[in-house]
């Protein structure tokens, strides 16, 4: 994985965010006062929800490396793994969604997609143990690191899962308050899995998962680590996990005391002073890489109480022409409301290098002279992608098998993206998985009559050529039918016969390393052909199961 970037900006970043002491803004959490159960949850949602979206997935090493590695060293702080790996380097990690992003259905579309209260570094091979498990106590382990297990779960724990992902005892309360913040943000959101949610705003979480959660997050409580990583994902996205603010929070909406109204503190509240809520001094805006010539917008949080003026804003800096808002002002009106409003910021490098300037935030009634957000990012080259070249599968199973390519010399990747096609009963079902190695672990194949894989490697949003075409098979030949029925023999001497219904077309022939050998315009019932002896891959217009034939 490439994490390109100077270290004297990653310096200023840490160096600002490290400067901050641990305070939560006047008036953040005022909706959650008097409130209990189901309504104290749903405020926490209105505050929690709307908020700003980092840059992209693959610029995702570059914030890790302000909020997942060791205060003292450069090591990753990998919850997954004791395995010492450093920054800026992110080989044999991965970025991991703690709470699964399948669980949603792996829509990418959406903030929890990005969302950095739930997404961490992760060893890579912990990472593909845990899979999509759900949290939970492990009775008897498939695989054990010394720090993390994956298993089957006791009794009463999984919620019809097969396995479970238990984490070290010192970061149980982690996991907890990181599916607490999850489960509360995207309440609204309709499960695709249901191990440990359910689709309603209240409570989300399923009972056994309620019970769990609770006693680890009593048993391991917050820590100093969850501390100062909230301060800097706030710095970043303008919202916080209140259950890492406030660790009664959770026993409030789902435990013992979920009759009781909630407190935030004894302190006086603002009253009707105007009060600009996010964005923050000295936040950072980081666009991350761009290639010249292209542009990558961010949309930054505007929220606050009883503003009476609009908000004005203005770039300033050596590099203020690169960062343009869609406007010179924000509406007070709009700030106010519960949602608050997002201004658009566009990012446009002319030349390759890091650029950075400020946002200067004022009027609206606000005291002093505002405040000032930095804007961050870095031109690249545009890049250029050779195709890779997938590899035959190995270690097949009746289940499993493991997909890997090799990546041209020279060519730096953010991640790759397999499109694994199954073909069940006559049925094509495609889909896209996204690879932080090159190299990954297919589950389902007993569902598949046989499969078909290609990988696209993938640098600053843009995709390589797609790779060779990989089949998988089960063991025997496969002459499977579909709209029209296709099978062939091989009688001897390089020859095929093929017997079908009808006229296909678009007849493309593959070796068994996925390259496209031959084509036809069309093939009919008794036509033959001849080939070199190999193993080959048919596929036309109406039969798109590959058929697998031996050329002797």
């Amino acid at each position: 994985m490439s994490t390109h970037r100077s270290t004297s900006l990653l310096a200023i970043i840490i160096a600002a965010v490290a400067s901050l002491s641990a305070q939560i803004p006047a008036g953040y959490y005022d909706r959650l006062n008097g409130k209990c159960g189901a309504e104290l949850k749903n405020a926490a949602y209105e505050i929690i929800s709307p908020h700003t979206e980092i840059s992209s997935y693959s610029d995702l090493p570059r914030y890790f490396q302000v909020t997942d590695v060791y205060p003292e060293s450069s090591r990753w702080w990998d919850m997954y793994s004791d395995i010492e790996l450093f920054a800026p380097s992110f080989r044999g990690l991965n970025r991991e969604h703690s709470f699964p992003k399948s669980w949603w259905g792996g829509n990418t579309d959406i903030p929890a997609y990005i969302d950095l209260n739930h997404l961490y570094p992760s060893e890579a091979a912990a990472n593909q143990a845990k899979s999509n498990y759900p949290l939970g106590v492990v009775a008897n382990a498939s695989f054990d690191n010394g720090l993390v297990k994956v298993g089957s779960p006791v009794s009463g724990q999984g919620g019809g899962a097969s396995k479970v992902f238990e984490p070290a005892d010192e970061y149980k309360g982690d996991f907890a308050r990181t599916y607490f913040y999850m489960a509360t943000c995207y309440q609204n959101l309709t499960w695709k899995y249901t191990f440990m949610v359910q689709s309603d705003l209240y409570p989300t979480l399923t009972p056994w998962a309620m019970n769990l959660l609770l006693e680890w997050a009593e048993k391991d409580p917050v820590s100093e680590k969850e501390v100062m990583r909230n301060e800097h994902v706030y710095m970043y996205q303008n919202n916080r996990n209140p259950f890492i603010d406030f660790p009664e929070l959770a026993n409030h909406i789902w435990g013992n005391r979920k009759t009781e109204p909630f407190k935030v503190d004894e302190t006086p509240q603002p009253g009707d002073v105007p009060v600009l809520i996010t964005p923050v001094q000295d936040m950072s805006l980081d666009f991350g890489e761009v290639a010249v010539g292209k542009s990558a917008t961010a949309k930054l949080l505007f929220h606050g109480q009883n503003l009476t003026k609009d908000l004005s804003v203005v770039v300033a800096g050596t590099d203020r022409k690169l960062f343009t808002p869609e406007s010179r002002t924000v509406s007070y009106r709009l700030a106010n409301s519960s949602a608050g409003t997002y201004l658009n910021i566009t990012y446009t490098p002319t030349e390759t290098g890091d650029h950075t300037a400020t946002l200067n935030v004022y009027d609206g009634d606000l005291t002093g002279t505002g405040i000032y957000v930095y804007l961050r990012g870095s031109g690249a080259d545009i890049p250029s992608l050779s195709p890779v070249v997938a590899l035959p599968p190995q270690d097949v199973t009746a289940d499993s098998y493991l997909a890997s390519w090799e990546v041209p010399y020279g060519d730096v990747v953010d991640y790759y993206v397999m499109s694994r096609t199954r073909y069940v009963g006559g049925a094509t079902l495609t889909e896209e998985i996204e690879c932080e190695e090159n190299f990954y672990t297919v589950t389902g194949f007993a569902d598949s009559d046989q499969e078909t894989y290609s990988v696209q490697s993938v640098r600053l949003g843009y995709r390589s050529p797609e790779s060779n075409l990989v089949f998988v098979t089960h063991s025997g030949l496969t002459t499977v039918g579909e709209d029209m029925p296709l099978a062939a023999e091989t009688p001897g001497g390089g020859v095929i016969r093929f017997t079908c219904a009808g006229v296909h077309t678009d007849v493309r022939i593959y070796d068994i390393t996925g390259r496209l050998f031959a084509t036809l315009p069309e093939l009919t019932d008794g036509m033959e052909i001849t080939l070199p002896a190999g193993i080959y891959f048919i596929v036309t217009a109406t039969h798109a199961t590959p058929l697998r034939t031996i050329v002797k």
